[in-house]
């Protein structure tokens, strides 16, 4: 299971020529992808128009939606930080520290075009899904 995250979603939903955008472009309909709660919200709140609104909100409700944070994330959450915290790397969001946890927890991998994720990835063994990696 991929899960894609809410800035390559709103690369997406945009047109934003992006890398990232456009290998979910690919991905969609060939792959398995899903979509988490709170990347739900972060995504949708960011419309203006409610036509768009509409029109994301009705393309993400066909994708499975998983919970992010539960106890048991939270929990490694705080360990992962501390692991990176402790050779010297500093996760500035916690909401990004949580995602990457969920996906190792569940052995999902991480389609994101935030850099935020590179440690995940280097130190902690997140799978990836972009290009350049």
């Amino acid at each position: 299971m991929i899960l894609v995250d809410s800035g390559v979603w709103i690369d997406f939903f945009n047109g934003a020529p992006t890398r990232e955008a456009e290998r979910l472009d690919a991905l969609l309909g060939v792959a398995h992808i899903c979509v988490g709660d709170l990347i739900l919200t972060e995504v949708l709140q960011g419309f203006r128009s409610e036509t768009a609104f509409r029109a994301a909100r009705e393309a993400m409700a066909e994708l499975p939606c998983i919970a992010i944070a539960d106890r048991d994330a939270a929990l490694h959450a705080a360990l992962n930080f501390r692991r990176l915290r402790s050779i010297g790397i500093t996760v500035y969001k916690t909401i990004d520290t949580l995602i990457a946890t969920r996906c190792l927890l569940d052995d999902h991998s991480l389609l994101f075009s935030d850099r935020d994720f590179d440690p995940f990835v280097r130190h902690l063994g997140l799978r990836s899904e972009r290009i350049d990696s």
